[in-house]
């Protein structure tokens, strides 16, 4: 017996129309219209939106002293069926190594949603230029650099960036690029914790706009002379997007996304009475709120093609980080719960994005991004049942006490909430209902991203074909 969901306006990346869909066997099996019910589980979805779970390409579930797999279903009960992790890269350890070590400690067996991984280096040796080749035929296909954070393990300058782009390239693996300028950042908290100032928005004042601005164009500079397409995490500036949107003219394949809370918050939220606003330090941190209307016309137009949650939900939530001071206060908020149900009410109905481009940001192209398309990210025969069927005609407020993401704040409290997912099927087994877990905990799967995601879209495509026909032999091995 299969599931047949009917009736549904089911939403694409490109249109929408109403229709069913068959499920068997945790795949999809065929869409259409009026197709037979006989021997099947009936769901009918009639005046409901159908569209594929969402993938949240950028999550951390671990490092940054952050709540691990254990929390993941959060994602799953708002609608995000996939999410991919940062991998960190272990001391002495190489980056697959890591990977395998994060995967078993860490996720497997725990994680409610699939899940895959990016790999996030922390041990700037060159050995881990040699892996790189390597990273594809391990399920691996996107690696992430930290122009920002001197002095700590996550920083790697710009020769390291470098060397490692000219290899990457070669293989089809992603180049993610964090974008600040860690010296000045350094320099900019001398300065201001001599002046004695210890609160939150001083967060905002040693992090300015300029500082993502001149690491974007440099790192953009860096794939430009390594021949290497890049994909920059977490963009919050206009500066930022419009460094990116003249690389793409100029023909360079150079990509971006930005984050749920960049839209729709802003410098002030970090103003907050006492040490309140620690609930709204990230890096790169919130932006005066003319950025915010600059990134909604970015993702609308495609100068930004993905939005993710960049979840990392402290340990102990605010009750924890408010014991710090600037400029010690941890990074890091929670958000893969509400990124769909925010990306939704402040995006589709206030009409900054249409529907289609909600599927293309939210689901399909962060799957592309992460290498797991078609698998996941779109509705269609033979990909996984990741469906949700979503009720437009929901009112409600965001608020922590229906939070599943483990700590004590919502990051989006009080926010209007439009819309709600009424039902959410993970590989067709039915995983919430209107924002409450019904499934089971920890049957998440891993899923081995694939090389040429979708920064390689339009990248040297005979070559890439090449390379891509080594990998299958590799894998094949």
């Amino acid at each position: 017996m299969g599931l047949l969901i009917k009736n549904g306006t089911i939403i694409s990346a490109v249109d929408e129309f109403v229709g069913d869909i068959l499920v068997e066997d945790e795949k999809i099996k065929e869409v259409g219209v009026n197709l037979s019910e006989e021997g099947h589980q009936v769901v009918d979805a009639a005046g409901k939106y159908v569209f594929p779970g969402g993938v949240d390409e950028h999550v951390h579930m671990g490092p940054f002293n952050s709540y691990s797999f254990e929390t993941s279903h959060a994602a799953v009960v708002g609608g995000t069926t996939t999410i991919v992790d940062f991998a960190p890269q272990f001391k002495g350890m190489g980056l697959i190594e890591s990977k395998d070590k994060h995967n078993q400690e860490r996720a497997e067996g725990v994680s409610t949603a699939d899940y895959s991984f990016h790999s996030m280096v922390m041990d700037t040796d060159d050995k881990l230029i040699a892996e790189i080749p390597h990273m594809a035929e391990n399920g691996l296909a996107a690696v992430k650099f930290f122009m920002a954070y001197n002095g700590t393990a996550y920083h790697a300058d710009d020769e390291l960036t470098f060397k490692a782009m000219q290899v990457a390239r070669d293989h089809g693996i992603t180049v993610m690029l964090h974008c600040e300028n860690g010296e000045l950042i350094i320099e900019l908290e001398k300065q201001l914790a001599k002046e004695g100032k210890t609160l939150p928005i001083n967060w905002s004042y040693s992090r300015p706009p300029l500082v993502e601005d001149e690491a974007t164009r440099r790192g953009i500079y860096l794939a430009e002379l390594a021949d290497c397409p890049a994909f920059i995490v977490h963009v919050t500036t206009e500066g930022a997007m419009n460094h990116i949107k003249e690389a793409q003219e100029r023909g360079l394949s150079v990509y971006g996304e930005t984050c749920t809370h960049y839209l729709i918050l802003d410098e002030s939220y970090l103003n907050t009475p006492d040490i309140e606003g620690a609930k709204f330090v990230c890096a790169p941190a919130l932006r005066p709120k003319p950025h915010q209307e600059a990134l909604w016309k970015a993702v609308r137009e495609n100068d930004l093609i993905a939005v993710s949650s960049d979840h990392a939900a402290y340990i102990g939530g605010f009750a924890a980080k408010s014991q710090f001071k600037f400029p010690n206060i941890p990074p890091g908020a929670p958000g893969m719960q509400d990124r769909l149900a925010m990306l939704w009410s402040q995006g589709v109905e206030k009409g900054r994005i249409s529907r289609q481009r909600f599927v293309e940001l939210a689901a399909t192209n962060p799957a592309k991004l992460a290498g797991l398309y078609p698998q996941k990210g779109v509705i269609s025969p033979g990909a996984d049942a990741d469906i949700v069927i979503f009720d437009p005609e929901y009112r409600g407020i965001i608020t922590h006490k229906d939070s599943y993401e483990g700590t004590d704040y919502s990051t989006f409290e009080g926010f209007e909430r439009i819309g709600i997912a009424d039902k959410v099927y993970l590989r067709g087994k039915l995983m919430a209902e209107r924002g409450k877990l019904v499934g089971e905990k920890g049957n998440g799967q891993y899923i081995k991203a694939k090389p040429y995601g979708l920064a390689y879209q339009n990248f040297k495509k005979e070559a890439k074909e090449e390379v891509q026909k080594e990998v299958k032999e590799l894998v094949h091995q």
